[in-house]
């Protein structure tokens, strides 16, 4: 289990800021690339250290990648096109953000152990990989087993509650420990629990399908 799978309980409360933006002319796919420069704000704040603003704008990308599917969805301009192109920005988004805080120079492992033979950019590499593989999974699954029907736009599949640990998650917790002061120890989380949640996702794929 994991928030995504309650996403849409919590939708409705954008509602009212999604009809703002219908109002003021405003297309989804022009709300994905608000999100998209969202995050590209967030990751140049975490490569130059500004890691509460940089936390603050990740939440706002975050939010706008919520609204962009809501818009889709009340003016009826939801598209395959627009759920790829959301789907692509997301992951740029989130591998830009983890590299900024590489960037950063900011210890992570050496910080709390001098000397460990892991450095601190195979740390953030790996978070990356997590974040990307992660989610990759999902429509690798699609191509191949075939997942096709949709609700609300997405396709609904298993795997949506599979794995304790995705995109959202990531967010929270990068965001949170970055306001905070101790991103390193997001870093951390994020680089073990990704990981940890793609294997969960692959032994749920096998027992199901091998």
């Amino acid at each position: 289990m994991n928030i995504t799978a309650f996403r849409f309980r919590f939708i409705h409360y954008l509602e009212p800021v999604a009809r703002m933006i219908i109002a003021a002319g405003i297309t989804p796919n022009q709300v994905t690339i608000v999100s998209l420069l969202f995050g590209i704000g967030c990751a140049w704040c975490y490569a130059t250290g500004s890691f509460i603003l940089g936390s603050i704008l990740l939440f706002l990308s975050a939010m706008s990648d919520l609204l962009d599917g809501s818009v889709a969805r009340q003016t009826g301009k939801e598209t395959k096109f627009g759920a790829v192109f959301d789907w692509i920005i997301d992951k740029y988004i989130d591998a830009m953000v983890l590299l900024g805080v590489g960037i950063s120079g900011i210890p992570i492992i050496s910080g709390f152990l001098p000397g460990f033979p892991i450095a601190d950019p195979t740390i953030v590499g790996f978070a990356i990989i997590g974040s990307l593989m992660n989610t990759f999974i999902k429509p690798v699954t699609y191509a191949e087993i075939g997942f096709q029907h949709r609700v609300d736009g997405k396709i609904d599949d298993p795997l949506e509650g599979v794995g304790f640990f995705g995109r959202p998650e990531t967010i929270l917790v990068l965001g949170f420990f970055g306001i905070i002061g101790y991103i390193p120890v997001a870093i951390i989380i994020i680089a073990v629990c990704t990981n940890c949640s793609a294997i969960q996702r692959i032994i749920y794929l096998y027992r199901q399908y091998s």
